[in-house]
């Protein structure tokens, strides 16, 4: 494998700049299919498709050509159209470019010299005004030169294994305001094999691509006349949204989440307090009623934040779980918008978590062991990424290292893996990102935790402590789908359609073949339908009327009822019991109790311990059934008296058992 750059202090450098600044030491790049190696191989793929694209089409002028996540594009505009059709033309150009082996040499000129080579070229005239050096570099190949930062390969004889994914539409600098000029997107490799897999891959992912599908299974729509990113969610798409949202509703509240619903439309003044018009606006809409701006929320957490505030809460209140199946809307431009993954309007599966700090790491694991559930339902698995501190953030450094440190404090605690995306954190906080793995191996981001101690400040919520003082509630977002949108379009292209039946959206098709047959057919129809209500009454509790029951069995099933509430009985108390000595064990509970802890202790002392036994019992009674004997007594009685409970809880379940068997019999 040849050298292609050497890495250092943070930085990739091709072989023409280490030459021309001297640079010595640092890690050597080499052509392996690494990171770097990637990203110094696809700009000089991008390169290659341009000068192509300059012999083909030679009033062919271009704007920029940056490596993204999968491969690279580069933006241009040409007289005549170019489609999918044109792409194996340009390949075969590109080829001949390879076998050409023109070495890729670099220099450097002054901004005054550029401006004048490229006097009548708009794009580069548009490049230029976002560069403020006065010493730019031009990286030429053959009689192609571009305006460029690098990093290039060598020679172009190494760039051999390569792809033209599609063509498509952008806005020139991503703005609306501007025209519309064209992009192609590719892909490179080093390795033959490593390319034959993605061409595989790529092909199996059109076959899935939701937005094929999501028309053929008459799930979802868009419509110029409604607007672009708005979906219309059509019946059979609306069923299979709704038995997912109904799965995870349940999924919600046995995990004690509390359902709560928030405007879309609030006040400018409470996005000027979140942060979001200073580091957000650019994504949001807004608008004016009665004199006064309002602004479609893009987010749920001002909403709950004002929901918290509705009530006074207690530290005994936290952890503090509010969910809402959020609808919000955020402004995507019109070049990035992509089926159900990009859309304008979307609802989150969007939940806020008010804790103590203490109880941070413990809701973290909680959530996590949540996405595991459900991620494991679908066959997906998945990684996670903490994301820290991005360029536009509230709060000062002292927040986010502290943050940071203990959400993978908590990860490192309970044995997760886990990558670092540096500056992929939310303006108001560092977040996990949860990144799933579909059928043929592509990553999606979805979920995400995030930790924030800002809007709570902020807003100035805050709970009472057991000390009767007042203290500022850490704030967890939490979304695990992501949104329902782009979950859908995930799960769509994951089962290739064909979904699981527990959210299918028709789950039985009863097809007659003639008129004579369509009597039977819906015969069949209520058959099926009356088997389903069946099966579901199953689910629910059984109850026999009286008459049905023969005496030995009413009293078997009495005495069975009895045991089962002793059961019950016995393992209320005992967790009253052990709550007690979890209580005991808190330094706030103990510290509130020991006053009059010590008051009938003063009392216990005064008695003589041979001639007062039965007294100082007495008292001891009291106090333990008031729950105020001193932490360490109390914990330690009430630790004993837990176990009592277990023998019998045990002999009573015993009991449940066979009366149950001899109930069969």
């Amino acid at each position: 494998m040849e050298q292609i750059g050497i890495y250092k202090d943070g930085q990739i450098y091709d072989l023409q700049t280490v030459q021309e600044l001297g640079i010595e030491g640092g890690e050597a790049i080499k052509s392996d299919g690494s990171a770097h190696s990637l990203e110094i191989l696809r700009h000089s793929t991008a390169h290659m498709m341009a000068q192509a694209i300059k012999e083909l089409y030679p009033e062919a002028k271009f704007f920029v050509g940056p490596v993204v996540k999968e491969g690279f594009y580069y933006d241009f505009k040409v007289d005549t159209p170019i489609n999918d059709d044109d792409l194996k033309t340009i390949e075969k150009k590109m080829k001949d470019i390879a076998s050409s082996k023109y070495p890729i040499e670099k220099y450097t000129a002054t901004r005054d010299e550029i401006q004048s080579k490229f006097k009548d070229d708009e794009l580069k005239q548009a490049v230029l005004s976002n560069i403020t050096d006065d010493t730019l570099t031009i990286y030429k190949q053959g009689e192609f030169e571009d305006l460029c930062r690098g990093p290039h390969m060598p020679n172009t004889r190494m760039i051999r294994n390569f792809k033209l994914i599609r063509v498509a539409g952008a806005y020139l600098g991503g703005d609306e305001e501007n025209e519309m000029i064209t992009r192609i997107y590719g892909i490179s490799f080093f390795e033959r094999s490593e390319l034959r897999d993605y061409i595989t891959m790529h092909e199996e992912a059109l076959k899935r691509d939701h937005r094929k599908l999501g028309t053929e299974l008459k799930l979802f729509a868009f419509s110029d006349n409604i607007g672009a990113g708005l979906p219309l969610w059509l019946p059979a798409g609306a069923r299979l949204r709704g038995k997912l949202e109904q799965l995870l509703y349940k999924a919600h509240r046995i995990r004690g989440y509390e359902p709560v619903r928030g405007p879309e439309i609030l006040k400018a003044d409470a996005w000027v307090k979140s942060g979001h018009y200073a580091n957000y606006k650019e994504n949001m809409y807004f608008t004016e009623v009665d004199g006064q701006e309002y602004g479609l929320k893009p987010m749920n957490c001002v909403g709950h934040i004002e929901v918290f505030r509705e009530d006074q809460v207690s530290y005994r209140d936290l952890p503090m779980k509010f969910f809402e199946y959020g609808v919000v809307h955020r402004h995507e431009l019109s070049g990035v918008m992509h089926g159900l993954f990009r859309v304008r309007e979307f609802t989150q599966d969007d939940a806020h978590i008010f804790c103590t700090k203490e109880q941070t790491k413990d809701v973290i694991i909680e959530v996590l062991e949540f996405v595991e559930s459900l991620m494991s339902h679908f066959n997906f698995t998945y990684e996670m990424e903490v994301s820290t501190k991005p360029k536009k953030a509230i709060g000062d450094d002292a927040f986010w290292e502290t943050t940071t440190k203990g959400i993978m404090d908590a990860l490192d605690e309970n044995g997760y893996s886990y990558g670092i995306d540096e500056g992929g954190g939310a303006f108001y906080g560092p977040k996990i990102d949860i990144k799933i793995l579909d059928a043929i191996g592509r990553k999606w981001q979805c979920g995400t935790i995030q930790v924030d101690m800002n809007l709570p400040e902020r807003f100035d919520i805050n709970y009472t402590t057991s000390e009767d003082t007042k203290e500022k509630p850490v704030m967890i977002h939490r979304a695990i789908l992501g949104s329902f949108e782009r979950f859908i379009g995930i799960l769509t292209e994951h089962f290739a359609g064909e979904f699981p039946l527990s959210i299918a959206p028709t789950g039985v098709i009863i097809v007659p073949i003639a008129d004579t047959h369509l009597d039977y057919a819906k015969q069949l129809q209520k058959e099926l339908q009356a088997k389903v209500k069946e099966l579901e009454d199953a689910k629910k509790p059984k109850s026999t009327t009286p008459s049905k029951q023969s005496k030995d069995s009413k009293e078997s099933q009495e005495a069975v009822k009895q045991e089962v509430a002793r059961v019950k009985a016995f393992e209320a108390s005992k967790a009253q019991v052990n709550n007690a000595v979890g209580c005991y064990t808190n330094r706030a509970c103990r510290e509130s109790r020991e006053d009059v802890s010590r008051d009938i202790q003063t009392q216990i002392d005064r008695l003589d311990p041979e001639k007062d036994k039965a007294k100082i019992k007495e008292l001891r009674a009291k106090r333990l059934k008031a729950g105020i004997l001193t932490h360490s007594q109390a914990a330690e009685e009430y630790r004993e008296l837990a176990k009592t409970y277990d023998s019998k809880i045990a002999a009573a379940t015993k009991v449940v058992d066979t009366r149950k068997s001899e109930l069969k019999t």
